[in-house]
């Protein structure tokens, strides 16, 4: 019998066409037979975080993905779907085409080279609280042991980094 995991993802562009970008990596993300698209939350428009002053906004959105793979081979999906939307690694935090971030992973706490999940900053980010409060409000924190809602709703404007 084929287990099937539920994973949450953080979408988020800030070069070209953000929004058309942004689809397109639902519908890479879609046409894969491993994994399925569930849900997705509206494209909000945020201003660019951490990286240089002069960034453009991101829109950014999240989405409730079901899957056999694991974690590693679910990240692995999602960087080939970076890759193949043109991103290109050149420095942190600066602006892209398209991001595609693992959040949650079942309930499970992951903590290898390459990959962390929870993801590390997720919880003081209002840009990836907010759309995964949308379609994902009661989501358990693994670690923190807060749902998404909650997570949110304590973070103030002034700390939402």
């Amino acid at each position: 019998m084929t287990v099937l995991h539920i994973a949450y993802i953080a979408l988020g562009s800030n070069l070209g066409d953000r929004l058309q970008t942004m689809q397109r990596a639902l519908e890479k993300l879609g046409q894969n037979d491993r994994l399925r698209v569930m849900r997705v939350s509206d494209f909000l428009e945020n201003p660019a975080v951490g990286g240089p002053a002069d960034s453009p906004p991101f829109l950014n959105a999240a989405a409730e993905i079901q899957t056999d793979l694991d974690a590693e081979s679910l990240l692995e999906q999602l960087l080939k779907t970076e890759q193949s939307l043109g991103r290109h690694r050149r420095e942190k935090w600066g602006p892209r085409t398209i991001d595609l971030d693992l959040l949650l992973f079942d309930n499970q706490i992951i903590h290898t080279d390459g990959l962390i999940v929870p993801h590390p900053l997720m919880h003081q980010r209002s840009f990836v609280l907010q759309p995964l409060a949308q379609i994902a409000p009661d989501a358990m924190h693994p670690q923190l042991e807060q749902t998404i809602a909650q997570l949110l709703a304590a973070i103030s404007p002034q700390t939402a980094a």
